[in-house]
């Protein structure tokens, strides 16, 4: 039975909902009104959100669930009993300018099952992306995800159409890759990210003449990694991401807590999506990224190499570094400052400013947005001191929820 528009739209929704990287930041400033349709900020656009964590200011959809691969841990799997839709270019474009025209959405992410081959399912969605920028003027947000076994010169037309392109680096670890999905390469998927950077790198450049080269996918790269459908730990996981953020200068990582597949076909075990991880392993990709930590450091915390769950990973480093604390907040470093529980990038740079007037002093740090609550035992002040409590067995306890009895019914 022929499917309506309606209908793939349900399905093809819905399946995006295992694509985690919808972020629109980054990009350049556009707008029509010089002609064209729709614009773009050069800041975050994803605002509105579903019950589910889902951002829906951005149609994202699949162009279509079919796929020629078996990975284990995808619901769209070859071998899936799912239903299937595929919308063809033009229905994506109809659908994204309509939806633009009524001010539903502020662009468009689109991903796709493979179908027939990695290049024929790349060149539809540049044909996608080439209509709306060139036969509609369409001047709003585009992310593409890019498939890494797609040709070079695919690829780098994405680009010049999309505002970000992503390429899902799948799991943490090569050899799960390898044995979860057969039919992916980690060296191509590797190959392809570092392709998007040259790309990148070079319409940044000026020609000896002093023309810049068209803009490359002007909001960068990020990817997409499964969590905990592997036997990874988060001290896998965040090495990983360390060496995608330096290798490929992606913009982010992002981490998808693996969703069971109610599929007997599956080979994975039905267990219980470990959202917390997942919230945890963005704590420490934040700290990573904007305030100094290494991988090891943030996950070498326990002996498993796994986050600890009841509390975020920087109080967790901080309980066991205690040898670093008391800090004197009026002398320390700004590196130092970053690692106090309590304080943010915003609240240490707000120290610093307020140290050149004289003693910082506990009602200014409350003043500026410090987290008091936490940074009490690890600062001093010439009005504070935390003297025992730094170093008491009952620190954990005092930022750890209580332990729950379990009900039996």
């Amino acid at each position: 039975m022929k499917q309506s528009l309606q209908q793939k739209l349900a399905i093809l929704a819905d399946a995006a909902k295992y694509d985690a990287s919808c972020a629109s930041s980054g990009t350049s400033r556009r707008d029509s009104r010089s002609g064209g349709i729709g614009s773009a900020g050069g800041t975050g656009i994803c605002h509105a959100y579903t019950p589910d964590g889902r951002c829906i200011s951005l149609l994202k959809i699949l162009m279509t669930n079919f796929c020629i691969y078996d990975c284990a841990y995808c619901i769209n799997r070859v071998s899936s009993q799912v239903e299937r839709a595929r919308f063809s270019p033009e229905e994506v474009v109809t659908l994204t300018l309509e939806f633009y025209r009524r001010n539903y959405i502020e662009g468009l992410f689109l991903s796709s099952g493979i179908i027939r081959s990695p290049d024929d399912t790349m060149a539809d969605m540049v044909r996608i992306a080439r209509m709306l920028r060139q036969d509609h003027g369409f001047k709003g947000y585009i992310h593409l995800k890019t498939i890494p076994e797609a040709s070079r010169e695919l690829i780098d037309e994405a680009g010049l159409y999309a505002d970000r392109l992503s390429i899902n680096i799948e799991l943490p670890r090569d050899d799960s890759v390898r044995q979860l999905a057969p039919q992916k390469k980690p060296e191509t998927i590797r190959g392809a990210m570092a392709g998007v950077r040259m790309s990148r790198e070079a319409s940044l450049d000026r020609s000896h003449t002093g023309k810049r080269a068209a803009k490359f996918a002007p909001a960068g790269q990020s990817t997409q990694m499964i969590v905990g459908a592997d036997g990874a730990n988060d001290r896998d996981i965040l090495t990983t991401s360390s060496r995608l953020y330096t290798g490929y200068k992606l913009r982010r990582v992002y981490y998808s807590a693996f969703s069971p597949i109610p599929d007997a076909s599956s080979a994975l075990p039905l267990v219980k999506p470990p959202m917390m991880r997942e919230h945890r392993l963005y704590q420490a990709d934040w700290l990573m990224r904007f305030y100094g930590f290494e991988a090891g450091e943030i996950a070498d915390v326990a002996p498993s190499g796994n986050l600890d769950l009841a509390i975020d990973p920087k109080l967790a480093w901080a309980l066991v570094n205690r040898q670093d604390f008391p800090v004197d907040v009026n002398r320390a470093s700004r590196d130092m400052l970053l690692r106090v529980p309590g304080f943010g990038t915003k609240t240490v740079d707000r120290i610093i400013a307020a140290r050149r007037s004289g003693p910082v002093r506990y009602h200014d740090l409350l003043r500026i947005g410090a987290l008091m609550n936490k940074a009490q035992p690890f600062v001093t002040l010439p009005d504070w001191h935390p003297g025992g409590l730094t170093d008491s067995d009952t620190l954990r306890a005092r930022f750890a929820p209580a332990p729950e009895q379990m009900s039996l019914f």
